[in-house]
């Protein structure tokens, strides 16, 4: 019985820091993370027409927030010269850069219980194309495991992310972000988390009888 109580405390602990239990983003958050991004897109010197596209997009994304975890479907084709915005070329190559970025994202990812879900590159050219426009090459997809909409909006409206944005925007040619909430996921950690440790409780379990039986 004690292994299966700490067990269920060490997967309490657990589901309770990789979910979000704040529930949906209220009307204050949504006002603070507009006024957020306003600023940052003055001071990433955004078009005029790129920055309202932005917060048009990210204020009805956040007033359809329902509280769930998502998954932001990346699909990227990476620049083979890579320039940055004021139009000055880098030294470095477009994986160098992206590294670059990520160094600075992956700890605002992990510490809001964010991740990546799947990393691969491309065998081929596209497939099938519909309705969309130079869209025959791509290079990488990726799945990013967000814990919530109000973790995703912490990082992006974070300002000490615009320093690093511009290794992103250089090391990229062309890409489309979506964000998808998961009707099935099989993928997701808690049940993951949760069979390893049912697991572990079963051999505990299995070994403690298996002692007894040969004690008597």
């Amino acid at each position: 019985m004690r292994v299966w109580i700490v067990l269920g405390v060490i997967y309490g602990l657990f589901f309770t820091w990789y979910t979000d239990l704040g529930g949906k983003l209220s009307d204050d958050e949504i006002q603070s993370y507009i006024s957020q991004l306003q600023n940052n897109t003055k001071q990433d010197n955004l078009p005029a027409e790129g920055a309202e596209r932005l917060l048009t997009n990210m204020t009805k994304f956040m007033e359809e927030d329902t509280g769930k975890q998502f998954l932001m479907v990346n699909i990227i084709d990476m620049s083979e010269n890579p320039t940055f915005n004021d139009g000055t070329s880098s030294n470095q190559s477009a994986d160098e850069l992206m590294n670059k970025y990520m160094e600075h994202m992956y700890p605002e990812l992990f510490k809001r219980a964010s991740h990546p879900v799947y990393v691969g590159n491309a065998i081929s050219n596209s497939v099938d194309i519909v309705g969309i426009a130079n869209a025959e090459v791509w290079e990488r997809a990726v799945l990013m495991r967000y814990k919530s909409r109000r973790a995703f909006m912490e990082i992006i409206a974070n300002p000490e992310i615009l320093g690093e944005h511009k290794y992103k925007i250089a090391a990229v040619n062309k890409t489309i972000a979506f964000p998808a909430e998961s009707a099935i996921f099989f993928g997701d950690v808690r049940l993951i988390f949760g069979l390893i440790l049912l697991i572990i409780g079963l051999l505990v379990r299995s070994r403690a009888r298996k002692s007894k039986i040969f004690l008597n």
